[in-house]
């Protein structure tokens, strides 16, 4: 009887190496990778339905030019649309100039405010966290993802209107309205400066998204509501009446990319409307996180 007890006790007796609560060998470091989360958004319809648009966008532009003529600015006022035509920099320019407003804020909600709402209204969400994802890892990459993504929407448009406008209208020096030129070289560099400024004034946006895409279920309320308040935001910015609050405003700032399409580039406007956005991001993203992790999830 004693051997037999103590055969019992060895089989039922738990592995010393296992721990507690968990499979042997988990490590929450190593669930969902940003390259699985990755892939996942790229199959996506919704991504790929928004680079579409923006690789389409610059050829709309190139058969709007060649139906109304050289594009006119009026005698009262010299802008960027005067010289869209003028070469590919100016039409990359221009491209960025009309998408700027609003175009460029889509991809942005999209890509932040859908993507935890979307595994919520899936009621997928609980299986992931039960696989178990650790709640930070899971809100970190869906950032990054969302963030990778928003960033390559942004570099599309420009890449595309660069390589359709100087098919269109010939690689040169980009024109600036009020006078001279910038060489081809020069005319990259501000390029890219433009681009990372536009995605930086975006943070406050994506920050607004991700933090209604952890509060709802309905993908569309956290996408649709980001964009709501982006608008709300241009629409304050037009009352004069607010004086310097417009101010602390990132949609005041939306435009002031434009100070690096001059001879000598003024920074002054790009880092004060850098400093508002990634201020209100930063805010947003701490709200984000603090919530979710508190959150009873159940979708």
């Amino acid at each position: 009887m004693s051997a037999l007890t103590e055969r019992a006790e060895e089989t039922t007796a738990p592995a010393p190496s296992a721990p507690a609560g968990t499979a042997a060998g988990y490590r929450a470091g190593r669930t969902l990778p940003l390259r699985v989360e990755l892939v996942r958004q790229l199959k996506r319809r919704r991504t790929l339905l928004m680079g579409a648009v923006l690789a389409l966008l610059p050829f709309v532009l190139v058969v709007a030019f060649a139906i109304g003529g050289e594009p006119e600015g009026g005698n009262t006022r010299i802008n960027l649309m005067d010289t869209a035509t003028a070469s590919g920099a100016n039409f990359a320019a221009v491209a960025l100039f009309v998408s700027a407003g609003f175009l460029l804020v889509i991809p942005v909600a999209l890509f932040c405010g859908d993507t935890v709402a979307s595994e919520a209204g899936w009621s997928s969400l609980r299986y992931l966290l039960a696989a178990p994802v650790p709640r930070m890892r899971l809100l970190w990459s869906k950032l990054i993802v969302g963030l990778g993504l928003s960033l390559a929407a942004m570099v599309l448009l420009p890449v595309v209107a660069l390589a359709v406008g100087s098919v269109a209208y010939g690689w040169g020096p980009l024109h600036i309205p009020t006078g001279g030129t910038l060489d081809p070289g020069t005319a990259a560099g501000r390029l890219v400066v433009i681009v990372a400024y536009l995605f930086v004034s975006q943070l406050v946006t994506a920050g607004l998204a991700f933090w209604l895409s952890t509060r709802t279920d309905a993908p569309l309320g956290a996408v649709g509501g980001a964009v709501g308040l982006t608008i709300v935001g241009n629409v304050l910015d037009a009352v004069t009446a607010l004086g310097d609050w417009r101010h602390f405003l990132p949609a005041h700032w939306q435009f002031a990319w434009a100070d690096a399409v001059q001879p000598t580039p003024e920074w002054s406007g790009m880092i004060q409307g850098a400093s508002v956005s990634v201020t209100y991001a930063l805010v947003l993203f701490a709200l984000a996180f603090r919530g979710f992790a508190r959150k009873d999830v159940v979708s």
